[in-house]
């Protein structure tokens, strides 16, 4: 058994390595991306100009005033001092008049003066530059950028949600690799063998224990192999936390949720009960934003939430308005499970239901706490850093697994190569005698 489990884990590994090694590395960057994006963009993201803000609302409609190819999809409905607005647009599948199709999905407005500070297509592919570089890293981690096919823009997303499948199965795969051997195999031989016996008699934990540690002083294969194997143990619960709340998130309507609903109760959001709409078809709202808005301040006040709303959006995908309601300085919700959200019918504007974060069953936490988990939100500041680390981590696991692989490959070679050798020397021999 132990030998066809080193076969299964050998060519998961080498089916996944070169998709963890990128979202590894992506990973510990996309961690940071909204400083990064800053840092990178600040001409974009802060304002120096002074005074009283101009309603979002009047400022997003400017937008879609001039620019008539698009449909605005997110407004935030306060900006920090010294901040700017990102207003969030869709491309129309369908530019009126006959007008050309627009590169962008953001528009920065600075929230005093109304200016126009630059747009940028969120996650663009080509050209990578400042202005959409952490983006292109942000979309690669989830999706590999691949494109649209069909009217469906989600394969890239069901293919990395196979990989994190393939990946959780060999996370287990390997940790049962690690185990010490059975020693059954001596028992016959314990009268020739006093050193054999003594081993024999080590418990579980003390034949296990040097799996779990490096040999600083032994070869490089020897090392890297330490690696692999001693890393993997001490970070395997993060890695199946990772694994799985990736395959969570990416596969979240085909396949996570299913089966969580045949093994808790679920209380699922109005996204949940609607299909989701091939591109060509996802229209922009009958529903005016404003319209959407006062109905949403007066339905969370009958909710006695305190909370101002802090953001509205339009899924065309879905056909729903969102009303987000929280604190200015909690942008990722409670602990990155978002916020209290209100949702509206994109036609006629009717009340859909609403969404509490950290509320519910047992299945619904577990359910919102995939993304804080993947994250690591759900422990703050420590939890990114944490991931950060994580991601190199699983960077390391890929290519030290494969540099393991391609060493044995190297190894049978040369030994099949001695014995070809050596039976060809061994004809020759056996020739000459025979003349």
């Amino acid at each position: 058994m132990r030998s066809s489990l080193l076969l299964v884990h050998r060519w998961l590994g080498l089916a996944s390595a070169l998709f963890l090694l990128l979202t590894g590395l992506t990973g510990a960057i996309i961690s940071w991306d909204h400083e990064l994006d800053e840092l990178l963009n600040p001409a974009w993201m802060h304002s120096e100009s002074h005074g009283a803000h101009q309603s979002t609302l009047a400022l997003a409609k400017q937008v879609a005033e001039r620019y008539p190819q698009v449909q605005v999809s997110s407004i935030p409905l306060h900006v920090e001092e010294g901040h700017t607005l990102a207003i969030g647009v869709r491309p129309l599948p369908n530019p009126p008049d006959g007008m050309p199709p627009v590169k962008f999905n953001q528009v920065f407005i600075d929230p005093v003066t109304g200016e126009e500070l630059g747009k940028r297509e969120w996650g663009a592919v080509w050209p990578i530059d400042r202005t959409n570089a952490v983006s292109f890293l942000y979309k690669l981690h989830y999706s590999l950028h691949l494109p649209e096919m069909w009217g469906i823009d989600r394969w890239g997303i069901w293919l990395m949600g196979g990989v994190a499948i393939i990946w959780l199965i060999d996370s287990f795969v390997g940790f049962y690799l690690t185990f010490p051997k059975s020693t059954r195999r001596t028992q016959t031989k314990l009268h020739k063998a006093p050193s054999i016996h003594a081993s024999n008699q080590a418990t579980f934990w003390q034949r296990w224990w040097p799996a779990w540690k490096m040999r600083w002083n032994s070869s490089h294969h020897k090392r890297y192999f330490d690696m692999h194997r001693a890393f993997g143990l001490w970070t395997w619960v993060l890695l199946i936390i990772l694994a799985f709340s990736a395959f969570a998130l990416n596969l979240r309507r085909e396949v996570f949720m299913p089966v969580m609903q045949s093994a808790f109760t679920l209380t699922p959001t109005p996204s949940d009960l609607r299909p989701r709409l091939p591109v060509p078809q996802q229209l922009p709202p009958k529903m005016d934003y404003e319209q959407i808005l006062n109905v949403a301040l007066e339905d969370a006040r009958a909710q006695g939430w305190q909370e101002p709303a802090g953001r509205i959006s339009y899924s065309a995908a879905f056909q729903l308005f969102n009303v987000d309601f929280y604190y200015p300085d909690a942008d990722h919700g409670v602990a990155g499970a978002g916020h209290k959200r209100l949702y509206y019918d994109g036609l006629d504007g009717h009340y859909i239901g609403k969404r509490i974060p950290w509320e519910g069953t047992a299945g619904d936490v577990i359910v919102q706490a995939q993304f804080p988990l993947h994250s690591g939100r759900i422990l703050g500041m420590p939890g990114r850093i944490l991931i950060s680390v994580m991601g190199l981590v699983v960077a390391m696991l890929s290519v030290t697994g494969v540099y393991l692989w391609l060493k044995k490959r190297r190894a049978r070679k040369v030994s099949f190569t001695i014995v070809q050798q050596q039976v060809t020397a061994h004809d020759r021999l056996a020739e000459r005698s025979f003349n």
